[in-house]
């Protein structure tokens, strides 16, 4: 099962990190302040990079809200603000186009 963490549980663990910082930064930042297991598996689960602020940390690591996993909306904002680099396009994971839902093919309207 995939490690995953709360925007609060996240927050609470990087509260004191100097952005721009590398993945192992946020690690290690994340352990000293005491933040949960998942929380620091969700961490080391992103890719290898340097991350500009908190809002790329968010865009590249497993979240779920308070009460369950995000909306099919809110991973969508995620990913369309993703933007550390090294990941490919096709890694990320894309929701089903509703036209080829619907018709069975994409005509390129």
């Amino acid at each position: 099962m995939t490690a995953t963490t709360t925007t609060r549980r996240l927050k609470a663990a990087l509260d004191d990190v100097d952005y721009p910082a590398d993945k192992d930064q946020l690690v290690r930042t994340a352990r000293d302040n005491g933040a949960d297991e998942d929380t620091v598996r969700a961490l080391e689960a992103m890719p290898p990079t340097d991350y500009g602020d908190f809002d790329e940390v968010t865009a590249s690591v497993q979240m779920t809200d308070d009460a369950g996993p995000l909306s099919d909306a809110e991973k969508a904002r995620a990913r369309r603000h993703h933007t550390t680099p090294g990941v490919a396009e096709t890694e990320k994971e894309t929701p089903d186009n509703p036209i080829e839902e619907e018709l069975g093919e994409n005509r390129g309207s």
